[in-house]
């Protein structure tokens, strides 16, 4: 009578167990590319010449941490380019040409180390979008500056890198976007933020290279940001647009960005695209956004991201487990009461993105 009755017990336990369901997780947000266009094809063997001719994996071998990686690929070429705002300036203007000459000892501006620093890093798999910046008025150092902004998956943001200074931005230690600068400087002058130099950050007031300028004037750059629509700048050479984008803030809506003496070329124009919606500007590459379906014991996990040169989605369930490449729809057997599922992407250099995690339980 004993077993009888353990074993109904036992049955209606059974069927009585809560069905399974997707727990919400705060996930790094996913904002889709809206407003640019194209990336650069990291299968186009321009890449490979680059790094066999320069040697450029020795400028960080043994470096792990990304941002530290990616800090070291700047100084470099700040050390190999000089600066010389004057010219006149030798080559044809390719990536190549430039560090070519560079190493013979010419010097070049701004939008030379934009195009330069955007090929290498894009070529490690470190997404980098080229920008122009500018006070807005002239003024005794910089009317115009081109700058890059790299995107960080450890910090899941876009960050600011100025590869002719050797120089970011950070707030409470954490690198900033050129959009954040700019908004910095608007509110208060940016005394809140911090001007790191060199790879190993280090916080300066003043910059003693050029007359001691102070943090205030390089955050008055960032005034005004327009951002360069197509992003294959170094493979689309010498064919690449001219398209900006910029963000619609209440600055640039009561305002006039002033340069060389007269309102920006691009006004009026068809090659400027303003957009209202910060997200836009923002938009989050190599991050996952997920759909999870469930019938009973069965879940379906749909995958999506925007990442370019996309090589796989990959997932582990244990943090000490080895990734492994699964497709964009993940089919789970539900039989243990909680499930935690890890993703992420790996592109074709193998950089990964921020994880994403689900979580399914009873």
């Amino acid at each position: 009578m004993t077993l009888i009755v353990a074993f109904v017990l036992f049955i209606l336990s059974c069927s009585t167990k809560k069905p399974y369901h997707e727990v919400k997780v705060n996930n790094p947000e996913f904002n889709p590319n809206t407003a640019f266009v194209g990336y650069e094809d990291l299968t186009s063997p321009k890449f490979k010449a680059l790094k066999d001719k320069y040697q450029l994996d020795t400028i960080f071998h043994g470096e792990t941490d990304e941002l530290k990686r990616i800090l070291l690929i700047r100084n470099w070429i700040k050390k190999i380019i000089k600066i010389d705002n004057v010219g006149p300036y030798p080559g044809d203007g390719s990536v190549e040409s430039i560090l070519d000459e560079a190493l013979k000892g010419h010097g070049f501006h701004c939008g030379h180390y934009m195009v330069v620093q955007n090929a290498i890093m894009n070529g490690y798999g470190y997404i980098t979008r080229c920008l122009g910046a500018g006070e807005g008025a002239p003024n005794e150092l910089e009317v115009h500056h081109g700058v890059n902004e790299v995107w960080l998956n450890s910090h899941h943001k876009w960050f600011l890198s100025d590869a002719k200074y050797d120089c970011h931005f950070e707030k409470d230690g954490v690198p900033m976007s050129a959009l954040e600068v700019h908004d910095e400087y608007l509110k208060n002058k940016a005394v809140d933020i911090s001007l790191m130099k060199g790879p190993d950050r280090i916080a300066t007031t003043v910059y003693p290279e050029i007359n001691n300028r102070p943090k205030e004037l390089f955050a008055r750059i960032y005034t005004w940001v327009s951002w360069v629509k197509y992003c294959n700048k170094y493979i689309g050479w010498p064919n690449d647009s001219s398209d900006l984008v910029m963000y619609k803030d209440d600055y640039f809506s009561n305002h006039i960005w002033i340069r060389d003496g007269k309102p920006h070329w691009a006004y009026n124009t068809r090659y400027l695209h303003v957009v209202s919606d910060r997200k836009a500007i923002e938009w989050t590459p190599n991050t996952i956004t997920s759909k999870v379906t469930i019938k009973g014991n069965k879940a379906e996990i749909e995958l999506n991201s925007v990442t370019p040169n996309l090589k796989a989605y990959q997932m582990r369930e244990k943090p000490d487990e080895n990734w492994k490449d699964v497709s964009n729809i993940v089919e789970i057997d539900l039989r243990k009461d909680r499930y935690k599922i890890a993703f992420r992407t790996i592109n074709l250099v193998d950089v990964a993105g921020t994880e994403h995690q689900i979580i399914i339980e009873r």
